[in-house]
């Protein structure tokens, strides 16, 4: 009998995290530093000027440095803001990363809720963490759907940002899935 789909992304949550827990401090800012330069010298960085970027967990791709790289370019920045009304994200401008930005839910730096909020169809691009992607555009979320109902509110250019081996994964597409447009990792940029 096969799994079904939820199985399938259950197990591979189990593994991603698992691998993510053996990258080295070093390894994470070296690919981090990477995926920057890579993201900074795109015409898809380039043509955007509304981006709605991420604060990133420690396991993620740290990309804190293009937030202070698309404020010196005067470009609109948002990070998502949880709403406990809605329990929702919505975009919040931060347009000063000391004053602006705050530990909020689940712990998660984001704007302070005096931020302006911009309509999703306000916005370019969006870069968006994962535990890992299919070739196909498939993000595989950590399970709350948060980022998935976020994103099918979101008319922009999707980009997922990953570590090479959290791409082409097997992961079983669902009907509430929303798909990315491209996946940016430290050595390459695929289009889907």
């Amino acid at each position: 009998m096969e799994a079904n789909p939820a199985e399938i992304k259950a197990r591979l949550r189990q593994e991603m995290r698992r691998r993510l827990q053996s990258v080295s401090a070093a390894e994470r800012a070296a690919g981090s530093a990477q995926l920057a330069a890579n993201l900074l010298q795109s015409d898809m960085w380039r043509n955007s000027r509304a981006l709605l970027l991420y604060a990133p967990l420690p396991d993620e791709p740290d990309l804190w440095p293009v937030l202070e790289a698309a404020l010196a370019r005067n470009k609109i920045v948002c990070l998502p803001w949880h709403c406990p009304r809605t329990d929702q994200y919505l975009a919040r401008r931060v347009t000063n990363l000391e004053t602006d930005v705050c530990r909020g839910y689940h712990g998660i730096r984001e704007p302070l809720p005096k931020c302006e909020i911009i309509p999703l169809n306000q916005l370019d691009l969006a870069l968006v963490p994962g535990l890992g992607f299919s070739r196909a555009g498939v993000r595989l979320g950590r399970g709350k759907g948060y980022y998935d109902r976020l994103l099918a509110r979101f008319p922009g250019r999707k980009c997922g940002v990953a570590w090479e081996w959290q791409v082409d994964l097997p992961i079983p597409g669902e009907s509430h899935d929303v798909r990315l447009n491209c996946i940016l990792t430290p050595a390459r940029r695929l289009e889907v």
